[in-house]
Parts: structure tokens; sequence; C-alpha cells
């Protein structure tokens, strides 16, 4: 019997989810003994127009990591879905647009701005910014156009599952690549290699009544790794967080951030959070209330770390009128192709 064919490609993000699939350890030796990887340009020399030549749905499975922030993200992301059986968001930038979704409380000539021009350490009296095309000894050289806002992958085309993390765990890659390799799957869209319930199920900390009267920012106070850490003050996304990743930034003494996303059901992570953290906040009136939140520095940026281009808070903070063009443009799980 033919072996699956697969496929592995890495758009806007750090390169973690490529790692990830190190973390099988041993095991990605049997993976690799079941299937056969026909591209995979991290780790093996595959061009673009080897995939343009496959026929459509040649691929069994492609498992695309990365936000789409160009149009060459956004390229990939139409010529994997044409050639594959199964495209798999792999990975918390591919599912919700991860850590460069944040780009998307800015607008992109303000970003712009800020790299090439005003950062502290920027030096740039000639005012020079990349350009789509320039000439270099007779050659034409071409830069991959930025798009307004980062999107997730199912923001441009449909995607048929998505594998959590930031990146995920080995475990949770293992569980993903068994349920498609044993044709084990859930109905389309599920989550796979996680948990439906919130991570604070699987967390070991002791929990009793949250009533939490200041935030400590990390530096500020030394967790005693054995109460849960919003009782203790610190942040943790554990209650709108879905589990799967076996708690282990917690065992690490570590808060949790959100990488592995919204439980089921729920439409806004971000939302969701502020609903915990307005639950546990030890005052009834708004000035202390007022006072709780101001403790949590960019909390907005806290709630919505890994989920921004997702949820409901899609307005660009700039000021109205600013020279970089602040706007806002709002709506849950607006995608590309939507907004066209």
């Amino acid at each position: 019997m033919a072996k699956p064919q697969v496929a592995f490609y890495w758009t806007a993000s750090c390169g973690g989810c490529e790692m990830a699939v190190l973390e099988l350890h041993e095991r990605i030796l049997d993976v690799a003994s079941l299937v056969d990887i026909r591209f995979w340009p991290v780790a093996i020399d595959a061009k673009y127009s080897d995939v343009r030549r496959m026929a459509d749905g040649e691929l069994d499975v492609t498992f695309f990591n990365g936000a789409l922030r160009n149009e060459e993200n956004v390229e990939m992301a139409h010529l994997m879905r044409k050639k594959s059986k199964l495209l798999v968001a792999f990975g918390a930038c591919a599912q919700m647009g991860g850590i460069p979704g944040l780009a998307n409380f800015s607008s992109k000539r303000s970003l712009l701005d800020q790299v090439y021009h005003q950062a502290p350490s920027t030096s740039n009296p000639s005012a020079t910014e990349p350009v789509e095309k320039s000439a270099l000894d007779g050659y034409e050289l071409t830069l991959p156009p930025l798009l307004e806002r980062v999107y997730p992958l199912d923001g441009e085309v449909e995607v048929d599952y998505s594998v959590p993390g930031c990146p995920p765990t080995g475990e949770t890659v293992w569980r993903a690549v068994t349920a498609i390799l044993e044709g084990q799957l859930p109905e389309r869209g599920a989550v796979l290699g996680a948990s439906e319930e919130t991570l604070c199920k699987e967390c070991p900390l002791k929990k009793q009544e949250k009533k939490v009267g200041h935030f400590y920012r990390l530096y500020e106070k030394q967790p005693d790794g054995e109460t849960c850490l919003l009782e203790q003050g610190i942040v943790c996304a554990g209650p709108a967080t879905r589990g799967g990743c076996e708690a282990a930034c917690i065992k690490a003494n570590m808060p949790c951030r959100g990488c592995y996303g919204p439980v089921a059901g729920a439409l806004d992570q971000g939302a969701k959070l502020l609903s915990a953290l307005a639950s546990c906040m030890d005052s009834n009136e708004m000035s202390g209330i007022t006072e709780l939140v101001s403790q949590v520095p960019d909390i907005s940026g806290l709630l919505w770390r890994f989920s921004l281009p997702r949820s409901l808070a899609q307005g660009v903070r700039e000021p109205a009128g600013s020279s970089a063009g602040g706007g806002s443009s709002s709506g849950a799980l607006t995608g590309r192709k939507e907004a066209k």
C-alpha cells in the first residue's frame, strides 16, 4: 500500500513549530517509516515548483504553521490547500494568528515607521524602507507585499483541522499524527491532540476560592509552587485556555499565556479570560477594579496574546487622525477572504 504523502510548510512564525516535530524524539523514526515527506523547506531540498507540478490533492496532508502576513504567505496557503486532501493549521500562529497577530493592534504604516524610523536603536538617515521591486546588477529583485493585517490560515483558505500550541508539545503532535495516520479523525474543523476542557482541569496546583487583592508581575513575586497562580495574584490564562499541554508552563512555575487557544464553544479567548479575572477581583467598587486592572501591564496584549486576529478586539490602537493611519475594523473571526 502506498505511503501517505505529507508536507510541512512555514510562513509568519518563529520556527518553533518546525522544531516541535522533533519533540517526537525517537518516534519521528516511526513517522518517517510510515509516510513520504514530499515538501519541507526547512529540512529537505524541495522547491515551490515541485509542489506546483503535483496533481491537485496529491498530498494526503499538509501541516501548515505560521500566520499570513504577506502575499507570498497567501499564495502558498492557496497552493498547499489545492494540493492537499487535508490541510492542518499547525500551531497557534496558523490556528489563531499567534504572536505575529499582535501586529493587528497597529496599522501597517505605523509598524514600518517604528521599525525603520522611530526605534531608539535605528539609524536610518536616508529614510530607507523595503520596496516591493528594486534593481541590482541588471536583475529585478522583488519582495512580497505586506498585507494590511495578519490573518490565521482559515482567514484565507478552508482548513480541515488544527493542532494548537506555541509550539505544540511532542505528545500533542503525536496524538494528532496518530489520529491522521490511523484514520481516527473527529468531524472536520476539530482541534486535534488537545483537550476539550480548560487547562485548569490538568493543572496540578491547589485551587480554593480566588479573591485577588493585587496582581503581581512575574519579577515581583516568587510563586510558591503549590497554590493556584491566580490565587497568588499572578495572571494565568488557564481558565480560558484549552488543555492538552500537560500544564508544561505551570509545572515550570510559570503562568499559562494561552497558546492552546480557547476551550470548545468560547467565541473569544480574551473575553473569556477577562471574565475569569473579573470574577476573582476582591473588590466591589469601580475604583478598586480600575486599580486592579491597572496592575496588569498591556492587558489587551495579555488577553489576546495568541488570538487577536480571531477576536472581537479588532481595532487598531492608534489615535484618530494620527499620521500612522489609525482606525478600526471590528468583527470577530473576520478573515481576509471576507474583508476583500
